[in-house]
């Protein structure tokens, strides 16, 4: 344990060993991960929609792949996922610092707080720099005192891309973790209620991520969906 004049020194590296170790247990885990994008009308009501559904399974030999249930659905009129998109889902909203990635980061001790009825250190998150091709995160962190595991992230993925001719624009999230099997605390589910500015006019979207069905490997068995 550390105490709260300890924390700003140490928590950054203490909670990046957990991460790792969190991310290297989640890798013996299939599940489903649910993806719901709307964009919203001045009303606040949906006019178009992208939503898939993807099972992360194993293959007898322990190959780890996902698997698309299903055709995914896409009614969206104005707005159209990018690779740097997908990128965000699967690399930045899930998990973000790691020990491979902390030195990507500066960070900075922002108190205590309880969130969700967990007695937290709050920690704020931003890249040192990035280079070209690079998705970071850039936001605030909750790390449960007893244990290190982050409870919640809250932030945005950068950069945004902006050129001349296109704009690549990425909304504000929080990513919400629950303990799984009474130990580590794995994505429950990402939201983000978000008005992107683009230079046609704001276009206000809805995401949600739903993280469901964690099941740890077994090699004598494989994970079929239902």
């Amino acid at each position: 344990m550390v105490s709260a004049q300890d924390a700003p020194a140490n928590l950054a590296k203490l909670a990046a060993h957990r991460e790792s170790e969190t991310g290297a247990e989640r890798n013996q885990y299939t599940y489903r991960q649910t993806v719901t994008l709307e964009e919203l009308d001045n009303r606040g009501l949906a006019r178009g929609r992208y939503k898939e559904i993807r099972d992360v399974i194993f293959s007898p030999e322990r190959e780890r792949s996902e698997q698309t249930i299903g055709t995914p659905e896409n009614s969206l009129q104005n707005l159209k996922l990018t690779p740097e998109d997908f990128a965000d889902i699967r690399d930045i909203q899930p998990l973000v610092l790691t020990e491979d990635r902390l030195w990507n980061y500066e960070t900075r001790f922002r108190g205590e707080e309880n969130m969700d009825d967990v007695d937290c250190w709050v920690l704020e998150v931003r890249p040192r720099q990035i280079l070209e091709g690079q998705r970071l995160f850039d936001g605030m962190i909750w790390i449960e005192k007893e244990g290190y595991n982050i409870v919640r992230m809250t932030g945005q993925a950068v950069p945004q891309i902006v050129t001349t001719k296109s704009e690549n624009l990425f909304p504000r999230f929080t990513t919400v973790r629950k303990p799984v099997d009474g130990n580590y605390w794995f994505p429950a589910f990402t939201y983000a209620d978000d008005s992107l500015p683009f230079r046609s006019g704001p276009q206000r979207i809805r995401l949600r991520i739903a993280y469901s069905n964690y099941k740890r490997f077994e090699a004598e068995s494989v994970f079929r969906p239902q």
